[in-house]
């Protein structure tokens, strides 16, 4: 009798998700920013020490927010999955997480929770490396099979 093919392997914990290509785009861009405008600053001579000073705050600015943009990621334990998006970090215990989603068009992860909810997991993205996003989300997904207790099973990719 034929066997039902095997879905993905989970990987070892601990594992970390996280969009490499948008983080190193994102931080790159703000450290070539923060060196320009720096240099720019420094280099007008009929400014104000103060307006300079300016200008480096303001490409300091720039560089945060970059930097904010490019902390997301996933960190699958034992006995936790830890959700670090743009300003909120969310511990979940296995158990709670019933499924992970990631349909055509979404812009990131989204994990149906027990209590009803659901959470953007911004860690998987498939903007700039969508067959990455697919390998994580499978990734997850297994995870979430393994270690969870969930009986819901995921959407397609």
């Amino acid at each position: 009798m034929p066997t039902a093919p095997a879905g993905p392997q989970a990987p070892a914990l601990p594992v970390t998700f996280r969009p490499h290509v948008t983080r190193i785009v994102a931080l790159s861009v703000g450290i070539v920013m923060f060196v320009v405008i720096t240099v720019v600053a420094l280099l007008l001579d009929s400014a104000a020490p103060w307006e300079q000073m300016s200008f480096v705050v303001l490409a300091a600015v720039f560089l945060a927010v970059l930097a904010v943009l490019s902390r997301p990621k996933v960190v699958a334990e034992a006995d936790t999955l830890t959700v670090v998006n743009l300003t909120h970090v969310r511990r979940l215990a296995w158990a709670e997480v019933l499924r992970v989603n990631l349909r055509q068009g979404d812009p990131w992860v989204f994990l149906d929770l027990s209590d009803g909810t659901s959470l953007p997991v911004m860690g998987i993205q498939p903007g700039i490396a969508r067959q990455s996003a697919i390998r994580d989300a499978l990734a997850l997904r297994a995870l979430v099979d393994a270690h969870g207790t969930g009986t819901e099973s995921g959407g397609p990719f």
